[in-house]
């Protein structure tokens, strides 16, 4: 799904965000599977701020352009999360708060699909 972009903060630290289809095997949050979620990462660079969304599960993540780069507000929410990833769904419904990106993963932390105990 198309939609996403990046801005380099004055430290050069960059915060990208990203339109996703939403994973199957989440929390349930008002949206279901395929719905898409705008997602926040706060990383050094785009390349790892991508490797932390595959490193999750999200494995067809690419950052194609700079078409729909985070607002200010975006920007602002992801830099006083401890973890620097979040997501909302979108567009945005009335006034939805960022929520962190384990609800998104659902319990096993990851958007692949769960694992059976050993």
């Amino acid at each position: 799904m198309a939609g996403g972009g990046f801005c380099r903060l004055p430290n050069g630290t960059v915060v990208v965000a990203l339109t996703l289809t939403r994973p199957s095997g989440g929390m349930s949050t008002g949206t279901g599977p395929g719905a898409p979620v705008r997602v926040l990462v706060h990383a050094a660079n785009r390349a790892r701020a991508l490797t932390r969304l595959r490193n999750l599960g999200l494995r067809a993540v690419y950052l194609r352009g700079n078409d729909r780069p985070p607002t200010p507000d975006e920007v602002t929410a992801v830099l006083h999360h401890p973890d620097g990833l979040l997501w909302r769904a979108a567009p945005q419904a009335g006034q939805e708060l960022w929520h962190p990106i384990r609800a998104l993963l659902g319990p096993a932390g990851h958007a692949g699909p769960a694992r059976p105990a050993a």
